[in-house]
Formats: C-alpha cells, sequence, structure tokens
C-alpha cells in the first residue's frame, strides 16, 4: 500500500490519508473486507502521529467506507461497491457542490470541468 504525505501541503494530513485510502479503493487496490494496518503501525510507516491516522480512519468511518471493530481494527466495508446509499449520494452532492462553483468561478465551463472529471475517472481507473 503505497502511500505518501506531504507535509509540505495546505491539505491537512488526516485529509491527505483518508483521500489516498480512498482512491486506493476506488483503484482496486484495496477491496471491501480488508483489514487496514493498525493506527500505531501506519502512524510509524508514515511517520506521523497515531491520532492523525486514527482521525483519518474516523474519517472514513464516518463516510460509511470502513468499519473500526474493537480490538479487530479498522476494516473496509465488504458492502461498499454494492450500490449508493441515498445518505451517500446526498452527501457526495453536498461536497461537489462547492468545487463545482469555485471552477466556474475560476473561469472553468461547464465542458471543461466534464473533460476534467472524466480526465481524472480515467487516472483512477487505469490501474
Amino acid at each position: 500500500m503505497l502511500i505518501q504525505i506531504e507535509t509540505s501541503s495546505d491539505i491537512p494530513i488526516y485529509t491527505q490519508l483518508s483521500n489516498q485510502l480512498i482512491e486506493l479503493i476506488a483503484r482496486g487496490q484495496l477491496k471491501g473486507g480488508d483489514v487496514l494496518p493498525s493506527v500505531r503501525s501506519l502512524a510509524s510507516d508514515l511517520g506521523v502521529n497515531m491520532h492523525t491516522v486514527n482521525k483519518a480512519y474516523h474519517e472514513l468511518e464516518r463516510k460509511g467506507i470502513i468499519r473500526i471493530v474493537p480490538k479487530s481494527g479498522a476494516v473496509i466495508d465488504p458492502s461498499i461497491r454494492d450500490g449508493i446509499s441515498h445518505e451517500h449520494r446526498l452527501r457526495i452532492i453536498e461536497e461537489l457542490k462547492p468545487i463545482i462553483a469555485e471552477a466556474i468561478v475560476l473561469g472553468l465551463n461547464a465542458e471543461e470541468i466534464q473533460h476534467l472529471t472524466s480526465s481524472i475517472l480515467l487516472d483512477i481507473k487505469e490501474v
């Protein structure tokens, strides 16, 4: 599992970690039912604070992507590719809206936004 943390980034480390784990799942490199490394182990491997990894894991749990099982660790939800729930769809729409609005404000038109989105999808699905 290749995760790279950019300490000089404006994006918080826990967000970088949760985003990269989501991308690994989207690329199929991690699958439903896979057990993630322990908080202590991953923190040590990445050279970050355990609380940072814990925060990332709890963020993924809040999003319904992993389950944190006491004394067993974090497990990728086995049902995550079984279809999206209404609640998950609404959350994604709410998270995408400001990003799309920002793109429009910065000068991208609808066609450019669609092209950019298609490029990102192709990049994620390449692996």
